[in-house]
């Protein structure tokens, strides 16, 4: 049978994420990986979510355990807005879409807002899992280059204006503003308030994914963009996957209402309605004060992590390399002085038996070649060190090479 010409011609833009696929590579229990962006399983809250799923099954296993709404069960949805009132956003139920994770978010942005051929912004570099959820509708990357306080929107505001002058209004900017990923940096409030203005300025719709913001280990809480949208231009995405559990895939969008009416029919040809059961799960814990509490137990599991795979990098990795130290979330984003290209040097990597993701992986325009993205959420502490010594020895084998070349 000749497949090739029965698959549709948007499958010659998807790719496999190379995330997943190099993940496939780490299985072998002696590999100790800083690849995956997996929050500890030890931070799951086994026995309380037992006890919870009892009490929605008791309280509300007719409901619990039947369809649901498109848009979301609205209880979860109350919640979810009240909690987005706390960060200055304003929003009722009527304004949340709850997705099977946001990558189901992501998806379904690209549904309602892409056309083969449209523009989208990007940060240099970016979530890896977006870009592949956008180039399935066939689009152009503009690449804006990110600073150690995110993505800078100087530049943001040339390449508008170069695509501006060029016919192209770009569909929409996406970026991860706080404790980004790959790059673990947090954008400003400052910058943040001139994305949007920018985005009124130009006619652009900003998409904002903040899976990490709760998960702030230093420093002072800096408000959502979506905070500081008064005319509708801003989608919020988040998670239940990095503070409860990355095996609901649950998550929400919040939107303005006519957004979010036509992002729930765009989600309703994919799945009907999100798992019920556990988005009154994820209600319960809200509503208990269990959500906060659990939030604060991560931090403080993660918080040591961090610290232990920054001083690693001091002591194992070249003196010149460049790695800010995040203030959140779960990740490091290193770069490696000299001319190593880190997808190459993976295989190196699995060899000593500790793995990464390249820094490619995350760039539209080609770079990153001497860059790699390190989570410190998953391993243990006494294995992050190990890891990195293991991980340090392979780069500075890979150094001399380079130089005896």
């Amino acid at each position: 049978m000749n497949l090739e010409r029965l698959f549709s011609g948007r499958t010659k833009t998807m790719r496999p994420s190379e995330i997943r696929e190099l993940l496939k590579l780490t299985q072998n229990p002696e590999i100790i990986s800083f690849a995956g962006g997996l929050p500890n399983p030890s931070s799951f809250p086994i026995d309380e979510m037992q006890n919870v799923c009892i009490d929605v099954l008791k309280k509300h296993g007719k409901l619990a355990l039947q369809y649901g709404p498109t848009e979301g069960m609205r209880p979860l949805r109350n919640s979810l807005a009240n909690r987005a009132k706390k960060e200055g956003i304003d929003a009722s139920s009527d304004n949340v879409l709850i997705t099977s994770g946001s990558q189901q978010g992501l998806d379904v942005l690209g549904r309602v807002f892409l056309d083969p051929g449209d523009t989208i912004i990007v940060g240099l570099p970016t979530y890896l899992g977006a870009l592949n959820a956008f180039r399935a509708y066939e689009v152009n990357f503009a690449g804006i280059p990110l600073d150690k306080d995110g993505m800078q929107v100087d530049l943001l505001e040339e390449k508008v204006k170069e695509l501006n002058k060029k016919g192209v209004t770009p569909k929409f900017i996406y970026l991860v503003p706080t404790f980004q990923n790959p790059a673990g940096v947090v954008m400003p409030e400052s910058r943040r308030r001139r994305v949007v203005d920018i985005a009124n300025e130009y006619d652009l719709i900003v998409i904002e994914d903040d899976p990490y913001s709760k998960l702030r280990f230093e420093g002072d809480h800096i408000k959502p963009i979506k905070s500081f949208d008064d005319e509708g231009r801003v989608i919020y995405l988040s998670t239940f996957s990095k503070i409860l559990s990355p095996g609901f895939r649950l998550a929400w969008m919040i939107a303005s209402e006519p957004l979010i009416r036509k992002l729930t029919i765009g989600k309703q040809a994919l799945d009907l309605c999100t798992n019920t059961f556990v988005q009154f799960i994820a209600n319960e814990f809200i509503e208990k004060g269990s959500l906060d509490l659990h939030i604060m137990k991560i931090i403080e599991m993660y918080r040591p992590k961090r610290d232990i795979m920054m001083e690693s990098i001091k002591k194992y990795f070249p003196s010149d390399t460049v790695c800010h130290k995040p203030k959140g979330g779960m990740f490091a984003w290193a770069t490696i002085p000299g001319p190593i290209d880190t997808e190459e040097m993976f295989l190196d990597a699995i060899k000593e038996k500790v793995a990464y993701i390249h820094g490619k992986a995350f760039y539209v325009d080609g770079g990153g070649a001497n860059s790699m993205r390190l989570n410190f959420s998953y391993s243990s502490n006494q294995t992050i060190e190990e890891g990195m010594k293991r991980l340090g020895k392979v780069i500075e084998r890979k150094l001399k090479e380079a130089a005896a070349q």
